[in-house]
């Protein structure tokens, strides 16, 4: 039943933002060098990497000198980055992971390799399902940048706090995966982008 939502939304949601995505991809192309999309291999269903698309929001080759963005004032990120980071329309495209059942709409935000390797047994269980676009972890971590920013040591941080915090909220939803929680995550996800 899921994933009959996931392919009627991220389809109708493709046509319907087609004329945003060529603004954006001018946008993106006039503001600095490199592609308009970012593809990164991320760890989905069963284990199995699968590559991620994202509009691009950095500069090009800025992935070579970290993977965690640390705040909104992050260097590496273009003008019209920030603004798709700000409302977190740099996620838009991974709708044709959806299409393409890498993903769903709604479910445990996919991992690098990295980070991945460092689950317990126990958080690996996440990846039982498809990874989502937004979760309970996306909304309880919306200003994650920020949060990061903030620290002495961001990836110390990332690894001994937030990513643990972001698995026990992705195994909430595990215990609960029907269509009403899927609706309530995507509705609650859109008040907060939009507000």
């Amino acid at each position: 039943m899921i994933r009959v939502f996931d392919l009627l939304i991220s389809f109708l949601a493709l046509v319907l933002l087609f004329p945003f995505f060529l603004v954006m991809a001018i946008l993106i192309l006039l503001d600095s060098r490199g592609g308009v999309f970012y593809l990164q291999s991320r760890v989905g269903r069963n284990n199995r990497d699968f590559r991620l698309i994202k509009f691009r929001t950095m500069k090009k080759d800025s992935d070579r000198q970290g993977q965690l963005t640390i705040g909104s004032s992050d260097q590496r990120i273009t003008a019209t980055g920030r603004f798709l980071r700000k409302y977190k329309l740099d996620e838009l495209p991974q709708l044709v992971n959806v299409l393409k059942g890498d993903m769903s709409l709604v479910g445990p935000r996919p991992e690098v390799r990295k980070y991945v390797d460092l689950y317990t047994e126990e958080q690996r269980s996440v990846l039982n399902v498809r990874p989502g676009i937004t979760d309970y972890a996306s909304l309880e971590y919306f200003e994650e940048n920020d949060l990061l920013a903030a620290s002495p040591d961001p990836e110390k941080t990332y690894i001994e706090r937030i990513m643990p915090a972001k698995l026990e909220l992705n195994r909430k939803y595990l215990e609960d995966r029907g269509p009403g929680t899927y609706f309530r995550i995507l509705g609650k996800t859109m008040v907060r982008i939009f507000r």
